[in-house]
């Protein structure tokens, strides 16, 4: 990435916490923002993400509040509940629209688009951007098993960052103190977790 670039991010949340447990490590988003404006001209860094609506206490909201206040666009709309094939109540919250709509609005004013997700849905959106001339890198791993970004998402990027080498530079410290208040105790009737959208 050179030192003119204009640069936005747009940060599939979801599948990022996915791949960031993957690996066992937590994200320094403070970290990861600057670790793009050292990159170039960041002018836009996006973060989309479902959330339960009439839930007493979720763990996102913390982060989402931080990021808000932190030089994030965040982006969300409410989970939808469902029961799967076993019986188990589930949510799915997929922004994977508000994301490709977002970056193909803001297209016209960057050349380099970085989408974290290895959502292979994106693979429509990552040719449409280099339509109009944009780079477009990738940020997913393929240090998981199994990996977390899609073959065909991998190769339409024009660059495709595995975040196993960012990890020193987005990383968060574990010996750091934790900003936030302990965590409360979830509700009895929490449905599992928000599912990232399929790879």
């Amino acid at each position: 990435m050179s030192s003119g670039e204009r640069i936005a991010l747009f940060i599939d949340g979801a599948n990022l916490h996915a791949t960031a447990k993957s690996l066992g490590f937590d994200i320094d988003y403070r970290r990861l923002l600057k670790e793009f404006e050292s990159r170039g001209n960041l002018l836009r860094a996006y973060y989309y993400t479902a959330l339960v609506e009439d839930q007493e206490y979720s763990s996102i909201r913390p982060l989402i509040d931080w990021l808000d206040y932190n030089g994030f666009r965040v982006v969300t709309k409410p989970a939808k509940e469902y029961i799967d094939s076993t019986g188990r109540r589930k949510m799915k919250g997929n922004m994977d629209i508000e994301l490709a709509i977002d970056a193909l609005e803001l297209a016209p004013f960057i050349n380099h688009a970085v989408i974290f997700s290895g959502d292979g849905d994106f693979r429509s959106l990552v040719e449409a951007l280099q339509r109009k001339g944009l780079k477009v890198s990738v940020v997913s791993t393929i240090n998981s098993q199994p990996p977390m970004v899609a073959d065909e998402l991998r190769r339409q990027a024009d660059d495709f960052i595995d975040i196993v080498n960012l990890l020193p530079k987005i990383g968060r410290d574990t010996r750091e103190v934790p900003e936030r208040a302990p965590r409360e105790k979830r509700p009895a009737r929490t449905p599992d977790i928000i599912e990232p959208a399929d790879v």
